[in-house]
């Protein structure tokens, strides 16, 4: 679970870096991410249902209060500490599931983002061929 965790944000971290000279691999590393905490929300449901706990349903008031968290501006690991170091694994697990949703959530515009920008206006070495063969146009044109 750990793994799965680091995993995911160094690959958004790695992706983001790539991101000036590689939309490709920009891509790529979100998709990674995406896949990690994919991995990681299939953790906690195993962890809550092997221990017979229950996974909350997305219309939960706990769910939705735990949502509403993400729009305040002065957010921290604070704000959430009272739900995660929760001597309640329930409620530690379902907070985690919460964020892990919204975090998928986020990706998943970010990928879809990323694929029409990519699908559009290509990524960064088509557009440096695209203005090499210009400039190759204009030089021919301006030779004869």
């Amino acid at each position: 679970m750990v793994q799965a965790a680091r995993s995911g944000k160094q690959n958004i971290a790695e992706g983001s870096l790539a991101s000036g000279t590689s939309k490709k691999t920009e891509l790529k590393l979100i998709g990674v991410a995406r896949a990690s905490f994919g991995e990681l929300l299939e953790d906690y449901e195993d962890f809550l249902r092997q221990r017979g706990l229950r996974l909350w349903e997305k219309d939960d008031p706990r769910v939705i209060a735990i949502r509403k968290i993400a729009y305040k501006s002065d957010k921290s690991y604070t704000t959430y500490k009272t739900y995660i170091e929760n001597q309640d694994p329930e409620i530690a697990a379902n907070t985690l599931i919460c964020l892990i949703n919204q975090a998928n959530f986020l990706l998943d515009q970010l990928l879809r983002s990323l694929e029409k920008e990519f699908l559009e206006k290509g990524g960064f070495s088509e557009r440096l061929y695209n203005k090499r063969s210009e400039m190759r146009r204009l030089r021919k044109r301006d030779d004869a």
